[in-house]
């Protein structure tokens, strides 16, 4: 097979999916949000079922409906009826997964299902198959084709099911008013969370190099050379005055002869970038970029309380 033989494979086999999403898109309709409404006033958790390729998605969709705050749980439909039905409370809801909707596992569960929870909600492609006719709601989630070329592996059907688990997450989410801070309560570590949580404070460097007004040049050199940031702050008591870079020290030499009588207050840039040491890392991240600068003055009530670097925000997965 050549090389734009697989390209065209490739590109047929997305098109296929996305014009199956657009079928699904037409068929959004009141069982979706009967089925939106059951979940909102459960008592209980939701419970997704699901077999196969259709259990790889249903636990996808609990990773995503736990994280944008509605409790869930995976339960395998073949563990289910040895011993796991035992996690189903009567206040909880079951999202049953099936493309056929006629599985054995599947079939043999529903009487369970039923007795078990407050209701059913079918995610299946058979809309007249034993799950479908089982349950309270039905979400259609047929295909034409699969995307496979041999029509047989669940392709456009496993898209169209993590699609439509995606809708109701966002559905869901939107009614209970879920915003950007419970986002961030779920998702503590790593970058995402970092974006989301972390405060200036935690990525201050143990340095807080400084100088006087009147320090002389070489104090100055001095002083910026010993920071690991290459920057200094010049400060008299607690106001801040401004900040000498190494770039301010370079530009310094290569336009003055003589530097001895060069105080600090000669060299320095006025009026530098502040923050906080309580505001968000991102909105310090979000300033230096602005500014096009490696470095600002962190603060603490309006006094000088240490540097924040560009580099460490970027090793840090703040962005």
């Amino acid at each position: 097979m050549d090389t734009q033989t697989m390209i065209d494979l490739a590109k047929n086999s997305i098109a296929i999916e996305i014009q199956e999403l657009e079928n699904l898109k037409e068929r959004i309709d009141t069982n979706f949000v009967h089925a939106l409404e059951l979940i909102l006033q459960a008592q209980g958790k939701l419970i997704v079922v699901g077999i196969g390729k259709s259990a790889h998605v249903a636990n996808k969709i609990v990773a995503t409906l736990n994280s944008t705050g509605t409790p869930s749980q995976f339960l395998h439909a073949a563990e289910a009826i040895h011993g796991d039905l035992g996690l189903i409370q009567k206040q909880d809801v079951v999202l049953c997964i099936s493309n056929s909707g006629n599985s054995p596992e599947i079939v043999n569960l529903i009487p369970y299902l039923k007795e078990y929870s407050s209701a059913v909600v079918a995610m299946t492609g058979n809309i007249r198959s034993k799950l479908a006719l089982g349950s309270d709601v039905v979400l259609d989630t047929s295909v034409e084709k699969e995307a496979c070329p041999n029509k047989l592996a669940p392709t456009s059907s496993t898209t169209v099911q993590m699609a439509l688990g995606d809708a109701l997450a966002v559905c869901l989410m939107e009614r209970k008013g879920f915003k950007e801070h419970d986002f961030a309560r779920f998702h503590p570590g790593g970058s995402l969370g970092k974006n989301l949580t972390a405060k200036v404070e935690q990525f201050l460097s143990e340095q807080k190099p400084s100088v006087l007004p009147e320090s002389s040049a070489r104090e100055v050199i001095i002083s910026v050379s010993g920071s690991k940031h290459g920057v200094s702050v010049v400060q008299s008591g607690d106001k801040i005055l401004g900040i000498i870079t190494d770039g301010d020290i370079r530009r310094m030499l290569l336009n003055t002869q003589d530097i001895s009588d060069l105080k600090a207050e000669d060299i320095m840039s006025k009026n530098p970038k502040t923050i906080e040491y309580n505001a968000l890392a991102k909105e310090a991240m979000q300033t230096l970029r602005k500014f096009n600068i490696g470095q600002l003055v962190v603060t603490k009530n309006g006094t000088y309380h240490g540097i924040i670097d560009l580099h460490r925000l970027l090793d840090e997965g703040i962005i």
